[in-house]
């Protein structure tokens, strides 16, 4: 099954990237997933469904240890790949 995953951390800073939205996104960038968007007001990755949901796990602990305050996360399964 492939999964995409779309989180945003805060809280948001428009002048500089927090410290936990760098590390969500190093984290996510480092994990291994394919069609990595990352961005100011959002982020997305697809991969398998373990590595996605290991990717979260890492991502939710390293963000909220890093003065993250709130992650906003969805994940859906890709159209067409339920199985």
């Amino acid at each position: 099954m492939r999964l995409r995953v779309e989180f945003t951390t805060e809280p948001f800073d428009l002048d500089e990237a927090p410290t936990h939205a760098v590390v969500a996104r190093e984290v996510i960038q480092g994990s291994g997933l394919d069609a990595v968007d990352v961005g100011p007001f959002g982020n997305t990755a697809e991969g398998g469904a373990d590595e996605v949901l290991t990717a979260v796990d890492s991502l939710l602990r390293r963000a909220l240890a890093s003065g993250a305050t709130r992650v906003s996360l969805q994940v859906n399964v890709i159209e067409g790949d339920a199985s």
